[in-house]
């Protein structure tokens, strides 16, 4: 249920939590997307203001809803569809990828808003959900290990400090 918004609502905890969860939102799945840009081949200017225009939607969105819910809400782009698109943009001009990421928006836009997607995802059984999320991003785990062999010292240190955390 939304409410008003109420300036005593923008307290210091509530904005740094908000800047925190954007912050790893945005940044966890940014290089997928830049090389998803990459393998459309995007120049580099273009792949800037490919990650600007997502991370300006994803303010609007994330602020705009928030206000109106007056709850944090993070709006984020889809990791594995990221990743699908990083095997799937090779051959593709930066203007058909463009074409796609806008269609494929108004598609899960349509999928939300109508309530399809969870009526579809009744049907699809968790497992195959896990196991087709898995493939799409078997590739960047194991980019993990390849990429120590040429640059050792940040992909190493990378792990030990994911394994530390662990």
């Amino acid at each position: 249920m939304a409410s008003r918004f109420r300036l005593q609502d923008l307290t210091f905890s509530a904005i740094s939590a908000g800047f925190v969860a954007v912050l790893v939102g945005y940044t966890s799945s940014a290089a997928i997307i830049f090389q998803a840009a990459e393998a459309a081949g995007a120049s580099v200017a273009q792949i800037g203001g490919w990650l600007s225009m997502l991370g300006l939607g994803m303010g609007v969105t994330s602020i705009g809803l928030s206000l109106y819910y007056r709850t944090p809400v993070v709006t984020a782009w889809s990791t594995p569809g990221a990743a699908l698109l990083v095997t799937s943009l090779p051959g593709t001009s930066v203007n058909e990828a463009i074409g796609v990421f806008v269609f494929a928006t108004e598609l899960i836009l349509l999928c939300g808003v109508t309530g399809l997607f969870a009526r579809l995802m009744q049907y699809i059984p968790q497992a195959l959900s896990a196991a087709m999320l898995g493939g799409i991003l078997l590739r960047f785990g194991l980019d993990a290990f390849t990429s120590l062999q040429s640059n050792f010292a940040l992909a190493g240190t990378m792990c030990l400090v994911y394994l530390l955390a662990k």
